[in-house]
């Protein structure tokens, strides 16, 4: 099994030489990015709850997102035509999912019968009951 390992770092050690971009520091972009990105999100609906303005929030979520890959577009070389392709479709994917997530509205959830029976049983059962908790 470390040879395998061994056989993945080697390779991917090699495609950063290859390309022009630190393995280790993608990474590390890739991960805090997502950690920002998901933090500016929630900022975001937090904003648009509170009806204050979302622009800036919108902004550094945006960046935060597409940081680990401005660094593989500015950085890297010889890299094949179908990964900008592939980057391109993901940045409009993302926005598009985002945009539909943060504009729709929630659906009325319609509660289930069995759960309401099981809570109203529960609810005047003698057990249940503040009296016999103090």
């Amino acid at each position: 099994m470390t040879h395998y390992l061994t056989l993945l770092k080697d390779w991917i050690i090699a495609l950063g030489d290859k390309h022009d971009v630190d393995p280790l520091l993608l990474g590390c972009l890739y991960l805090v990015s997502k950690l920002s990105f998901f933090t500016f999100i929630g900022l975001l609906l937090r904003n648009l709850r509170a009806k204050k303005p979302i622009i800036t929030v919108v902004l550094f979520a945006a960046v935060s997102f597409s940081l680990p890959y401005m660094y593989l577009i500015i950085a890297g070389r010889n890299i094949p035509v179908w990964v900008y392709v592939f980057i391109a479709c993901m940045f409009i994917y993302g926005g598009y999912s985002i945009w539909k997530k943060v504009t729709e509205k929630p659906a009325l959830q319609v509660p289930d019968p069995v759960v309401e029976k099981l809570l109203s049983f529960l609810l005047l059962s003698t057990v249940f009951q503040p009296e016999n908790f103090l």
